[in-house]
This record gives C-alpha cells, sequence and structure tokens, in this order.
C-alpha cells in the first residue's frame, strides 16, 4: 500500500500539491475583468480557480488590504551584469573580470531586486559563456530564486567580441550571411530561448544609431530562429536598422529610435513587437555618478530620451503593440517597472500600461496561456499592490507590497505592510 502510494504521489503530484487560498480586495486578471472581494486558488505552480470561495481545508493568505494584478514580465534585461562596488571600479570596466560562478551568484541580487518590482518573468537579451543559460536553469531548479528566464545567449555583433573585457563581452562576432547563420545556430545549441542580434551601434552612453547588418543579414538571423521555432530580437537605436529588421520578420525591435510614420506603420502591420526602453537612458542619467559620465555625456542621453520618447508617442498613436522592457544592467534592477510611467506619459492609460507587462509580454514570449493572467490552468504568478492600478499607474511602480511566483511566495509582506 505504501509503495503504491508512493507511484500515485510520482505519478500525479497535482493530486498531493497544498491548496492556498489568497484573498484580495480586487483581482485584475489581465483579461479585462476585475473581481472584487476575490479568492485565488492555487495548487502547486497553478491557479486552480478565481471565484469568491475559499475551499475547505485550504492554507488561506489574507491580502485584503491589496489588488492583485499578474505578475509582470520584464521583456529586456540582462541578468548577468553585475558590479560588486570594489572600490576604484566602475560597472562596464568590471564586466567579465570576475570569475563565471562568481557572477552567476552575485547576479542573484539582481534577481531578487526584480521580483521586488513585482517582475516574475523576464527575457533576457546577452550575456557571455552562456551564464544567463545557467542561471535561468538555477531557477528552474530551484537552486536559485528568481524569475522565470528565457535567454539569449550572446549576441551577434559585427565587430569583434568575447575578449573578455571590454562592452562587446556579451555579443559574438558574425559578418556576413554564412557566420550570421552559423553564430545563430550556435546559441541555438548553446541552449538559448531567443536569438539577440544588434543592428545597430549605440548602448549606454554611446546613442549612436548607425545601421550595423544588412538586412539579408538580418532576415538570415530570423530564418534561422524561426525554422527552429524559436524567436528573434533586433536591437537599434536608430531608424534604419529598425526598418530592415521589421521587413526581416524581427519578433521584436529594442529602442528604435526616430522612426519614420511609414515604418512605425508598418510595425503596426506586421505585428512587431516594440520595446522602446525609454527609461532605460533616465537610469543612466540618474546614475552617472556611479559610470563616471560627464555633463556631455548626460546631455546626449537626455536628447536621446526625448527623441526616444517622441517616437514612443507616435507608436501609441499608430496602435503598435508595445511591450515593457528596463534593459536593465548592474545597478538598474529594482527598477524595472519605472518604464510604464513613460507608457502612461505617452498617452496610454494606466490599464493599457498594465497590459504591455503583463498579456503583451506574454505574447511575445509565446505564453500567452500560461503567463500575464489570472485565470485557471495560468502560472500562479500574483503580485499584490497598494492602491488602485487602473486609476494611477504608480500603484504598480511603487506599490507592490507581495509577489508570488509559480505558487510560491518570493517576497513576503514586510512587518509595515500588514
Amino acid at each position: 500500500m505504501k509503495r503504491a502510494l508512493v507511484f500515485l504521489a510520482l505519478l500525479a503530484p497535482s493530486l498531493f500539491a497544498q491548496t492556498t487560498a489568497i484573498r484580495f480586495g480586487h483581482v485584475i486578471d489581465g483579461r479585462g475583468q476585475v473581481m472584487n472581494d476575490a479568492v485565488v486558488v492555487v495548487e502547486g505552480e497553478k491557479i486552480v480557480s478565481v471565484g469568491h470561495d475559499v475551499p475547505k481545508n485550504a492554507s488561506v493568505i489574507d491580502l485584503r488590504k491589496y489588488t492583485a494584478i499578474p505578475g509582470m514580465i520584464d521583456a529586456h534585461t540582462h541578468m548577468t551584469f553585475i558590479w560588486d562596488r570594489k572600490p576604484g571600479t566602475r560597472p562596464w570596466s568590471q564586466l567579465g573580470t570576475l570569475h563565471p560562478a562568481v557572477t552567476v551568484f552575485l547576479a542573484q541580487e539582481n534577481a531578487r531586486k526584480t521580483l521586488e518590482t513585482g517582475v516574475t518573468t523576464v527575457r533576457d537579451l546577452g550575456s557571455w559563456e552562456y551564464l544567463d543559460v545557467a542561471m535561468r536553469d538555477l531557477i528552474n531548479r530551484g537552486a536559485m530564486v528568481g524569475p522565470r528566464m528565457f535567454v539569449a545567449g550572446y549576441g551577434l555583433h559585427i565587430t569583434s567580441s568575447a575578449t573578455k573585457a571590454g562592452r562587446q563581452l556579451d555579443t559574438a562576432e558574425a559578418n556576413g550571411v554564412p557566420e550570421v547563420m552559423r553564430v545563430a545556430r550556435e546559441q541555438l545549441a548553446g541552449g538559448a530561448d531567443w536569438i539577440k542580434m544588434y543592428g545597430s551601434t549605440g548602448s549606454d552612453q554611446d546613442v549612436t544609431g548607425f545601421q550595423t547588418f544588412s538586412f539579408d543579414e538580418m532576415k538570415a538571423a530570423c530564418d534561422v530562429a524561426h525554422r527552429a521555432g524559436k524567436r528573434i530580437a533586433i536591437h537599434s537605436y536608430g531608424p534604419a536598422g529598425a526598418r530592415d529588421a521589421i521587413r526581416a520578420g524581427a519578433d521584436s525591435v529594442e529602442h528604435a529610435t526616430d522612426m519614420d510614420d511609414a515604418t512605425i506603420a508598418e510595425m503596426a502591420k506586421s505585428g512587431t513587437t516594440y520595446v522602446p526602453t525609454v527609461d532605460h537612458n533616465r537610469y543612466y542619467a540618474a546614475h552617472k555618478d556611479e559610470y563616471g559620465y560627464d555633463e556631455k555625456v548626460v546631455a546626449g542621453l537626455n536628447d536621446y530620451i526625448n527623441r526616444n520618447f517622441e517616437t514612443l508617442k507616435r507608436a501609441v498613436k499608430a496602435d503598435v503593440k508595445i511591450a515593457m522592457g528596463s534593459d536593465a544592467v548592474f545597478t538598474g534592477f529594482g527598477e524595472n517597472t519605472r518604464e510604464l510611467e513613460w507608457f502612461v506619459k505617452a498617452g496610454m492609460t494606466p490599464a493599457q500600461a498594465l497590459d504591455t507587462a503583463t498579456k503583451n509580454g506574454a505574447a511575445l514570449l509565446g505564453m500567452e496561456k500560461e503567463l500575464g493572467a489570472i485565470a485557471p490552468g495560468y502560472f500562479a504568478d500574483i503580485v499584490a499592490v497598494e492602491g488602485d492600478p487602473l486609476a494611477n499607474i504608480d500603484a504598480v511602480v511603487h506599490g507592490v507590497r507581495w509577489v508570488m511566483k509559480g505558487g510560491k511566495v518570493v517576497v513576503p509582506l514586510t512587518a509595515s505592510s500588514r
């Protein structure tokens, strides 16, 4: 009998899963509905019901002071970019100088800070030595606490890279269509979920946006990804790379400042997701002392922010599909959702802004039936916020009080929040 029970437990662990009922003042389900005085019932990793009844023998978590929203998705991070603040160092100069195992271990702080913002899933767009793959796998097996990760391995870049020093550390060299195809396949063989391609210059204090890869090279990378059942994100700080990325079939375009109306219209028509990352350069300007940036650099960053924001406003008006991405690096984790404030300033309602971090992010990942909503069958990724997110996006950006990821509480209530 005992052996039979053990066998059943192995075959059907959900039968023995703890049932948890979480009571909320309101539930914003991510699918356009709001339920008051609601109960979300969780078994194992998944949500089994959303209603008003508490099942018998369920463990109850009382969060009726708060509103529930789906766990959010940050569609652009660099989780393995860490800086230990050693005196005499700067973030970029230290990148890649620590042992890979030390880097992954220290990156747990980035993971923890990300969860504290209510982000339970990230699309991580560039690392080196497949540290992102290692981090993803450690989180998936429960050996590390962090958001669910979809990773890209090395990004594809036209210049020499992987030198273990400098800013091209997170890129893999590829020149010409055959090389692009080879290197893209290498990333997939290394365990990448996505292909990341740097389609233009521009990063941190460099706000140029000169196209690097040609249309044919971009299309080759897109074809490799899609034939393997994977997806591709193409970085372009400027308009030319973005135009060709959309034509080539990119699933998302990152940054993409100064796009003209025709390119924006094509983006809307093709369904390409726009990840504008406006707040990323606000972060660099705000943290200029950490990076050693002077006023000339800050002026360039601010000019880029203004142009990026103007492009975002036109994209919102054109109904382009937009996903929230922070492009968080180093000390930017913990500020992951500040991008939502820019979305509201650009003309979105708070509800639309929240959608960029929930259902739009889930659709971008191909996980729209598992992430981005509080509904039966979805992962139990649930965030409790103080305030009304549909009235003021600040409730999402600054009001996170409790976080569950995959049925486990990863950010408990603090004593002051109870």
